[in-house]
This record gives structure tokens, sequence and C-alpha cells, in this order.
């Protein structure tokens, strides 16, 4: 049987690294918003025959179009081109069309999307609320699920526990890619907001089975074995079936990032990064912290 509890001191200095980390870099870096949430248009195409190299495309827009400040990306997988550019009227985008249209007559248009400045923020506003009402949500649950536990731990215990636990892995991801919109110019859009609730709920997921094990073997032992070897005991027994669940979703994945659509490229990342650190937080960190309370609480 592996000692988890015993050695939590490494794992809280890990996640408490990891936490200053992407804590100073959200800080010191802030988020890259995407069109979602400042305004703005996303434009999509692709070309099937005699492809342009994304330098050509990205000098045609600067000096035939006159939008020096477009952003392109290419997708080599599809041919597809993806264009961010500011907020601009229906009749400068079809006059744009028809000039793209003369150079590459081969043009398919896939997509025209803009966004206003107000939708924006509605949307950046409606994404926040979203996760603090989630987060909220999920740890009164879990205090409310627990709630005929009160020894040696209160129920409220569980629930707050919880609440760092979900606060440990979105907060990394969200640090990841602030680093990387500092670094590589990643912004984050809807698609984030929607990945760290994703995360959000398989880290509770996988807290309450260890929870609900500590809970099952506290009333099997009758207070005959101490707190600290109760829980070591239940996150071990539970060990092989997070593992095991969990590496299925990373293996799938993995696969989506290096196989899937460059424009969820960083949607999969970032929920491969929460998804990764809600398997730490929940064997190495949730019931490791039980017991440091517990523990303090006693003192």
């Amino acid at each position: 049987m592996l000692n988890i509890v015993g050695k939590k001191k490494i794992y809280f200095t890990v996640s408490g690294i990891l936490i200053a980390a992407s804590l100073l870099a959200i800080i010191f870096f802030g988020f890259r918003q995407g069109i979602d949430f400042l305004g703005g248009t996303l434009w999509q195409f692709k070309i099937t025959k005699d492809v342009p190299q994304l330098s050509i495309l990205e000098n045609i827009f600067k000096t035939d179009l006159n939008m020096a400040e477009a952003k392109l990306n290419f997708d080599s997988t599809s041919n597809t081109f993806f264009v961010r550019l500011p907020t601009f009227s229906e009749s400068s985008h079809q006059d744009a069309l028809k000039i793209l249209k003369t150079k590459f007559p081969e043009l398919e248009e896939l997509g025209f999307q803009s966004i206003g400045p107000s939708v924006g923020h509605e949307l950046r506003k409606n994404a926040l609320i979203a996760m603090v009402l989630a987060i909220v949500g999920i740890s009164l649950y879990i205090a409310f699920a627990f709630r005929k536990v009160s020894r040696p731990v209160s129920s409220w215990k569980y629930g707050l526990v919880t609440l760092f636990t979900l606060f440990h892995d979105v907060l990394i991801p969200a640090g990841l890619l602030a680093l990387l919109g500092r670094f590589l110019g990643v912004e984050i859009d809807s698609n984030f907001a929607v990945a760290l609730l994703v995360v959000a709920g398989f880290s509770v997921h996988d807290t309450i089975v260890v929870f609900d094990r500590i809970r099952e073997n506290i009333s099997l032992d009758r207070g005959k074995s101490a707190f600290d070897e109760v829980v070591n005991r239940s996150v071990n027994q539970t060990l092989a079936r997070s593992i095991n669940t969990s590496l299925t979703l990373i293996l799938v994945l993995l696969a989506l990032l290096f196989a899937g659509p460059t424009t969820l490229k960083y949607f999969l990342l970032a929920l491969l990064v929460g998804v990764t650190t809600g398997i730490y937080s929940s064997i190495f960190i949730a019931s490791p912290l039980l017991t440091a309370w517990h523990k303090l609480t006693k003192k």
C-alpha cells in the first residue's frame, strides 16, 4: 500500500509551485482575448488548388486589401485559412472577397463571423458568472452530500477542500494559456470558458469518488483506526480506478490534440492539462489536505 498521505508535503510543494507560477502568469501577462470577448471578425475560407504560402497571403492582405492588422492561420489538413480582423462592414467583406477570388479562383468561403464589442463584453461577463456559479454550486452540493459525516471531519470541510482542488485544477490550465498568450500570441475565447467548466466537472467527479470511499470506510472502521490510516487506505482503494478511467480520457484528448482541427488545439490543450491536474489533485491533494486540516484543528 502506498503511503500517499504520509508524503503530503511533497505533493503540497509541487502544487504550491504550480499555483504560484500560474497566478504570476495571469497577474503579469493576463489573457489575450479573442473576438468572442473583445469583438471582431473571424473569416474562414479554403483554397483547393494552387494553395499559396501563408506569407504570400499575408502580404496580399496588407497590400491589396489594406488590412495590415489581419492575423492569419492555416490548417494544412483541410487547406483552410483563418483570418482574424477588427469588425468591418459587409460591403468591405464582399469587396475583399472579390479581390481574393480574382487571385484564387478556387477559393471557397466557409464562414464569416462578426461580433460587436458590446456582445463580446456580455459573453465575457456570462462566462465568468457561469464559472463562479458552477464552482460555488459544486462545493455546496458536496457539503450537503456529506452532511451526515461529522466524525472526525465536519461535512463543510469536504466542500471547502473540494473548492480548493477546483481552484487548483482550473488555475493551472488558465496560467498556461496566459503564458502561451504572452509568448505565442494564443487568444482565449468562449471555448476557454467551456474547457474550464469541463475540467471543474471532471475534477469534482474524481474527488467525490475518493471522498465517498473515505465516508464508507469511516462507517466501517467505527473509530478503530486513525483518520490518516482510513484516508490513506481509501485513496489506495480508488487509485487504480481513478488512473484507469482518467488515462482513457487522456489518450483520447492526446489523439484529438495531434489529429484534430487546428481551431480546437488550445481548447483541447486546456482540457488535457486540466484533466491531468484533476487526477493529481483528487489523489494527492484533496485527501491529504483533509488529513492536514484535521491535524491542525486538533492542535
